[in-house]
């Protein structure tokens, strides 16, 4: 059993999720399981704490921390909080156990509730081993300079891929496997593969760099092993890495720990795994210096996330690659015990590190079966696997995982990966990124709306020549090739969701902000001949710590300008002919480019009716913001 003497209580957080005027939610793991109660420096609000926990192995337990007010928070102002947690010295707090987490000079960390969404912070794809900096850090330095509480960001949107399970380096996986032991977190048994149970995966010579190995060596396996650890080339867009896929439930979590704060990485000493190839052992060495750039900065991101709210939404690679792009994807994924097992921890994962916190109410009865399922694992320490099972099974079926925060002007986060709208013509064509029923909520969710804000992890409109060059493979029989996942892939899906901005009592003014494709751009959108039509900006800003290969976006953005000129015939081609298309050229921009491609975070500010009023790209690099500013001709 690991020792817990030497463990600080917390592990991870507090992480700020959900921030409203009677409500506060955080989320935190701790070596064990903890009674915390708030202090708030506001006077005269009685708060009630409903602390929810969640074992996930001897020494780690995931805690929700769901607190009602009596009255309403002041807004506008900024207020202190504390978490006071129970010693034999008597209680401390955060400033005593996670000093990390405080800005110079305070003595607590602080929030600030908005009456309205003046600002907000957005980004997804952040991959650890990446080269590029952390754009997490760009949400640091802005807080650090902010003079006055008005100046902070309302919220931290992260529309997908807060971390990547299926695209993982070697000296990650191997500090995942040292904090799985130093925490005794949960085994579990493994059905369909070569291996029986996590601890002989965790053993296993091709545990690192060769887990294709692991799946059974049988011909009618062959699409599973190219799916999930085959690493399949991408030439189009990006290569896949997948042959460090994450494979438990305790892997997943452990993942999570290590990407959200520096506590974890002070517990353990990883070192390379014995038996790799020499050139294995070079690309560790190399992933291992990235790696330990990424895990320096991780004060300031833990920082961050205990200062701004922070709403997530998944995105493939939080799963898995190209999840649930097509039905023969999912027919050939969730038709094996392996696979299906590897999907549903993954999301299991997911569950309890990110939609919880979106939204506690709806998670409420699944989070209550995870606790049976940690029960389950008290007296051997392994996790009961027909009731594994049967969650997972609920968890796949669950379709609660979009949500609203009611704010001014609302904030719409859309799931586009388990509600598609699948090809009925041909099972291996792209699914529609949301189905008919989907849709239809959020048309209802949209009316009488004068503004809203919608979150859609792939950009609603996108670059036309890269969804042409998606269109050709999938055509071809090849969507996975180019990861053929957009709005306008799926004909009865583009339609419905055109239909509904054109609708007359949907909202006169939407913001849509994503991320996923790895470089930033914005989108002016207006209906062609209509008078008082809906004015739409598609925002996108991708990745968080990713970045498109620089040369073939250079290629594709001038291409596109070629091609798809204003007065060009190919524009009555596409799903948006009825669209007028108003790019906007970022303020770095040398050659007329429109799309730029630099790790960061976008920062959108928006006026008092909703509309965006400044638009920015805060680059990882340090380098001067990038803003979207001017307009150009329409596409």
């Amino acid at each position: 059993m690991p020792d817990s003497s030497t463990l600080p209580a917390v592990l991870a957080g507090p992480v700020l999720r959900r921030l409203e005027p009677t409500r506060l939610v955080f989320w935190l793991v701790g070596s064990q399981a903890l009674q915390p109660t708030l202090s708030l420096s506001c006077t005269g609000i009685n708060p009630t704490v409903d602390c929810q926990v969640v074992a996930i192995g001897q020494q780690a337990f995931v805690h929700l921390i769901d607190i009602h007010l009596d009255s309403p928070l002041p807004s506008d102002v900024q207020i202190d909080y504390d978490l006071l947690l129970p010693t034999a010295e008597g209680p401390q707090g955060i400033g005593h156990w996670a000093p990390h987490l405080l800005y110079n000079g305070a003595r607590q960390p602080s929030f600030v509730l908005h009456s309205r969404i003046e600002q907000l912070l957005h980004g997804s794809c952040r991959k650890p081993h990446h080269p590029a900096a952390d754009g997490l850090l760009c949400a640091d330095r802005l807080l650090m300079a902010c003079p006055e509480p008005s100046a902070r960001p309302a919220l931290l949107l992260m529309s997908g891929d807060q971390v990547y399970a299926d695209d993982v380096a070697g000296p990650m996986l191997r500090a995942i496997h040292a904090l799985i032991e130093r925490l005794g977190l949960f085994d579990e048994t493994l059905q369909g593969a070569l291996v029986d149970d996590s601890a002989a995966l965790y053993r296993h010579p091709a545990s690192y760099y060769h887990r294709a190995d692991l799946l059974p060596a049988l011909e009618s396996n062959e699409t599973l092993r190219e799916r999930f650890f085959g690493g399949a080339r991408k030439p189009i867009f990006t290569s896949s890495n997948a042959d460090n896929h994450l494979v438990t439930f305790a892997e997943v979590m452990a993942m999570y720990l290590l990407v959200w704060s520096p506590v974890p990485w002070t517990l353990i000493e990883p070192h390379m795994p014995s038996g790799l190839t020499p050139k294995r052992q070079d690309r560790y060495r190399q992933e291992q210096q990235l790696i330990q750039v990424f895990v320096s900065g991780l004060g300031g991101v833990a920082r961050v996330l205990a200062h701004l709210p922070s709403l997530m939404i998944f995105d493939d690679h939080d799963i898995t690659d190209d999840w649930n792009l097509s039905a023969q994807w999912e027919e050939t994924a969730y038709g094996h015990p392996f696979s299906k097992r590897i999907i549903g921890n993954a999301l299991l994962a997911y569950l309890l590190c990110q939609g919880w916190g979106n939204d506690p109410d709806s998670c409420r009865e699944l989070v209550h079966k995870c606790q049976e399922l940690s029960h389950s694992a008290a007296t051997d320490h392994h996790l009961d696997a027909p009731l594994q099972d049967a969650l997972i099974d609920e968890v796949l079926r669950f379709q609660g995982w979009q949500f609203v925060l009611p704010s001014n002007p609302p904030l719409l986060v859309l799931d586009t990966r388990t509600r598609r709208w699948r090809s009925e013509s041909n099972f291996s064509k792209p699914s529609g990124l949301l189905d008919w029923e989907a849709l239809s909520e959020l048309q209802q969710a949209l009316l009488d709306h004068p503004s809203a804000i919608i979150v859609s992890p792939a950009p609603i409109f996108g670059v036309k020549l890269i969804e042409t060059v998606q269109r050709v493979f999938s055509w071809l029989g090849y969507p996975l090739l180019v990861d053929a996942e957009n709005w306008m892939a799926h004909q009865g899906a583009a339609q419905v969701i055109l239909n509904i901005f054109r609708h007359s009592r949907t909202p006169g003014h939407y913001v849509i902000l994503s991320g996923d494709v790895h470089y930033s751009f914005v989108y002016e959108v207006l209906i062609r001949h209509r008078q008082r039509s809906p004015h739409l900006w598609q925002i996108t800003s991708s990745g968080i710590k990713n970045e498109f290969p620089r040369r073939l976006l250079d290629t594709f953005d001038r291409l596109n300008r070629w091609l798809y000129a204003p007065r060009s015939p190919l524009n009555w081609f596409t799903k948006r002919r009825k669209m007028e298309v108003i790019p906007r050229t970022p303020s770095h921009s040398k050659a007329g480019e429109r799309l730029w491609n630099s790790a960061g975070l976008g920062q959108v500010f928006f006026n008092e009716q909703g509309q965006p009023q400044r638009i920015f790209q805060l680059n990882a690099d340090g380098a001067v913001p990038t803003e979207f500013a001017a307009k150009v001709s329409e596409q």
